[in-house]
């Protein structure tokens, strides 16, 4: 190293102890500064954690946004006992009244259309034959639907990520305690088979204390970021005006299961950073007409961010997201701990002092012992379905929560911390991947350790 160089090191380092970021300092977002408004409880409102679900015959649900994934999940709720499609609603009318003709053809009574602009899921809501909201809007509604069905006095689902901000974020967390009305995120990896093995291993104490997890949501997307329809349309703009972990959930969710997240632990802090961006520039040059309006746009979200995460038990905690280079889809969904280690894509584990020595072995090995009773019960039926069974149980998993009045599987808190490190990596890269402090959503509650569900 040059002298001039570590001159600019050492200067690097002093502005940063200068600026009271060095060593364990935290950069803290305004919407996490402690004893700030979104942070403070509603008025005669107290935690969500642990609150059931009233009990209901049957399970009325509305759908807004009737897309592509709208529409899948409408043939899996269609496909579960008990649960009738009250309302549907989209932006394109021509989709919701889609919709409403596949749940006529499935039996039920024609549902409600809503298609009156961007806002008519306020109409919506107001109804009084709907028990849970699902959205599946693009991610700029999640927030502004869940919000207006919890006010409403309707339970709330929504597709990934709940929030983009931290704002958002608490204003979840604030109006399901207001409201006394769940917030869930849908997170459909949560029920995949192998993810449900492995948290089954877990509680079973398979790989003795999980001290590191990695989780990620690695897809090439690029020929779908550049279509002129369906996500196309949206999903590209973040890519040009936002930085940072866009889609934490997919691979958080289940790792957040794996180290009991909310339920005796939580997030602390998290410190992110990101190559430069090539790969949509490239897929662009090599795929779009010079005479597109695409080649006005300046992509600045690097092609893939690695972000780190502390927990206040000390546990770490690999994300990464890469959607515009080439590679297989993974999600790494990983784990290591005392005992044996798991490494998912393909699926393999090795455990402490196992026959055979030091080598992977597959998932047949551990299916008898550690299947998950869901998938023992719903497997057959659940596989085949939409991303290989797991939005079948995610959806039967929901409904059964509703009717026999149990206690969700995943809460508002886990909605705001999953969600969360989107906003949180922009801070830090902002920052000179400065470390930045997790609000805490649950307000203390997260050291009790229970059950899920």
């Amino acid at each position: 190293m040059s002298s001039e160089s570590f001159d600019r090191l050492l200067t690097r380092r002093d502005l940063i102890k200068g600026a009271g970021l060095a060593g364990a300092a935290m950069v803290l977002p305004a919407a996490a500064e402690a004893g700030g408004a979104s942070a403070d409880r509603p008025a005669a409102s107290a935690s969500m954690m642990g609150v059931p679900f009233e009990r209901h015959d049957t399970v009325r649900i509305a759908i807004v946004g009737t897309g592509l994934r709208g529409s899948s999940m409408l043939n899996e709720f269609l496909s579960v006992d008990g649960v009738r499609i009250t309302a549907v609603c989209d932006i394109v009318a021509a989709k919701a009244q889609r919709a409403a003709a596949k749940v006529a053809a499935a039996g039920q009574p024609a549902p409600a259309v809503y298609a009156a602009g961007d806002h008519d899921f306020e109409n919506l809501v107001k109804r009084d034959d709907i028990d849970f909201v699902y959205t599946a809007t693009p991610w700029p509604w999640h927030t502004p639907v869940c919000v207006a069905a919890m006010n409403a006095g309707k339970h709330a689902g929504t597709e990934v990520p709940a929030a983009t901000s931290l704002d958002e974020c608490w204003a979840l967390v604030n109006t399901s305690e207001k409201t006394r009305r769940h917030c869930l995120i849908m997170e459909n990896c949560c029920y995949d088979f192998n993810e449900m093995l492995v948290d089954t291993m877990v509680k079973r104490g398979a790989f003795g204390e999980v001290m590191y997890a990695e989780a990620a949501y690695i897809h090439d997307l690029r020929s779908i970021l550049f279509e002129d329809r369906d996500e196309g349309l949206w999903r590209r703009l973040p890519h040009t005006n936002r930085q940072g972990n866009f889609y934490p959930t997919h691979g958080l969710g289940p790792v957040a299961w794996y180290l009991d997240i909310h339920r005796g632990d939580r997030f602390e802090y998290l410190v992110s950073m990101s190559t430069p961006e090539r790969g949509l520039s490239l897929w662009r040059e090599a795929h779009v007409p010079k005479g597109s309006p695409k080649w006005l746009e300046r992509y600045i979200e690097g092609d893939i961010n690695s972000s780190l995460i502390k927990t206040a038990r000390g546990k770490t905690i690999l994300l990464q997201h890469a959607v515009s280079t080439p590679t297989p889809y993974d999600r790494l969904n990983s784990i290591r701990g005392t005992r044996g280690v798991f490494k998912d894509y393909p699926a393999r584990f090795y455990l402490d002092g196992q026959a055979g020595g030091e080598r992977f072995r597959p998932v047949d090995d551990f299916k008898t012992e550690y299947t998950h009773p869901l998938w023992q019960q719903l497997g057959a039926v659940a596989e085949g379905r939409g991303h290989g069974g797991m939005d079948y149980i995610l959806a039967w998993r929901l409904a059964q929560c509703l009717k026999e009045g149990l206690v969700p599987d995943i809460n508002v808190y886990d909605a705001a911390a999953w969600s969360a490190p989107w906003p949180m990596s922009e801070t830090s890269l902002k920052h000179g991947s400065a470390p930045v402090k997790f609000p805490d959503f649950t307000r203390g509650n997260w050291e009790t350790t229970r059950a899920r569900g």
